[in-house]
């Protein structure tokens, strides 16, 4: 609660925290709407394979023609400017940085960001979680090890459920599991780019006058990104996913404490403290009543006459047996929250979320069936999704994580649903993610 304050104590030391972002999607560009608004606060520059585009997104978010024309990160910095480049390493390395946010959404390259902020002493903010659902626990530890911050990204739905975790901890309770809503229906694995659309309901007026990527938005539609969060929240609170991964129960805000609750006591979890995804649709395609699909969640245990009798007393929504209850944030307001993340990190050296163990994987599943020679495309393509499963089953079976499926062969033919493994595909083994995850399969394992 004393962030702003401290904000603004920044701002009137004429001392503000410097930031530079990689990548000027959607997620960045609602950053950079509220960038300006902020005291104690400064972007300094952007990182973007097409500076022009970068502009072109400061200019939609508001930013005036004049502050878009800075010729290094010095001239950002003393007037009020931003500096573009299309080489995120020459910004990492600016002395006129403090901390980098990478919302490239590219697994391979937010590793080598991660090991290049480590180089140059620069904290590091994690949009990308896909880059930390691969080999986040490494690059934690890679960051502790050279004095950094690494910070999952506030604002996104796998910090703000880590957020809520802390809270019950830190109240005493017993989290019985955590996550977050989504529309989901069990045909939405074989979605591709050419059919998601519809799914959303977009038309193509509505997609021709947004800043909408398919791919991008059939990642979040096809299970992977669901898969791809729940293993960030998941190293990040030691919450375990189930043996057989997410299983997306339609499910309510006012019956969470009946669903997500244990097997045992009359709910859907294999185990108490586990990470779920709820749906907002029926299995036949209804709408939730009261769904919680832009949401997060967490559901905790009394355990005790007095706890229940309190949960009762003030009003709280609990399963039949009163011993179970849940919180909710009904929504997440994505780059625009970021700024959480920059003054935690900043002020506070203290990470919105980050891995403290290796305890879920995300491992790349055939939408169809695959014939050998099939040139994967990666997260929310036409070929794989994106499937949670535990961490050390991942590595006893040898299966091929996403974020290592884009543009690698297919050695063997896949059928449908099947999990790829290493032995299945043609991978470069001197890619730096390559060794990287081999490294933290090793270490973790």
């Amino acid at each position: 609660m004393n962030l702003h304050r401290l904000l603004k104590q920044r701002e009137a030391d004429h001392k503000p925290l410097r930031v530079a972002l990689l990548g000027a999607g959607k997620f960045g560009a609602m950053f950079m709407s509220q960038a300006p608004r902020t005291p104690g606060m400064r972007l300094v520059a952007v990182a973007d394979l097409v500076p022009d585009r970068a502009r072109a997104a400061l200019t939609r978010v508001g930013w005036p023609a004049t502050a878009l024309n800075a010729t290094g990160t010095a001239d950002a910095l003393k007037n009020g400017k931003v500096y573009f480049s299309d080489d995120p390493y020459a910004i990492i390395a600016s002395p006129d940085v403090d901390i980098v946010i990478d919302a490239t959404g590219q697994a391979a390259a937010g590793i080598s960001h991660v090991l290049a902020c480590c180089e140059h002493g620069k904290h590091i903010i994690m949009v990308n979680v896909e880059a930390d659902a691969l080999a986040g626990p490494l690059l934690a530890r890679r960051a502790r090890e050279a004095g950094i911050v690494y910070s999952l990204a506030y604002g996104d739905q796998p910090a703000l459920i880590c957020e809520m975790v802390d809270w019950a901890r830190a109240s005493g309770f017993e989290v019985m599991a955590a996550g977050k809503g989504t529309k989901y229906l069990p045909e939405f694995h074989t979605s591709t780019p050419d059919t998601v659309w519809p799914y959303y309901g977009f038309t193509a007026e509505m997609v021709a006058a947004g800043d909408f990527n398919a791919q991008m938005f059939n990642s979040f539609l096809d299970g992977t990104k669901s898969a791809i969060e729940m293993a960030a929240v998941s190293n990040a609170t030691g919450l375990l996913p189930s043996p057989s991964g997410l299983h997306f129960p339609p499910c309510g805000v006012d019956d969470l404490a009946r669903v997500l609750r244990p097997r045992e006591s009359g709910g859907i979890l294999h185990h108490r403290g586990q990470v779920e995804v709820i749906s907002s649709l029926e299995r036949d395609g209804r709408p939730v009543f009261r769904d919680l699909r832009w949401g997060v969640y967490v559901t905790l245990a009394a355990d005790s006459d007095y706890v229940r009798r309190c949960f009762k007393e003030y009003g709280l929504v609990t399963d039949p047996s009163g011993n179970f209850t849940a919180m909710y944030k009904p929504y997440h307001l994505i780059g625009l929250e970021l700024g959480i993340s920059v003054a935690s990190v900043g002020l506070r050296r203290e990470p919105t979320g980050a891995p403290a163990g290796w305890h879920g994987d995300v491992v790349a599943t055939a939408k169809r069936d695959l014939p050998a020679g099939q040139i994967l495309d990666g997260e929310g393509g036409y070929t794989v999704y994106g499937r949670l499963m535990p961490a050390r089953d991942s590595v006893a079976d040898g299966y091929l994580p996403l974020g290592l499926s884009h543009q690698v062969k297919l050695k063997n033919p896949v059928r449908q649903s099947q999990a790829i493994r290493w032995r299945d595909v043609e991978f470069d083994e001197t890619s730096t993610a390559v060794q990287f995850r081999r490294e933290m399969e090793q270490t973790f394992a």
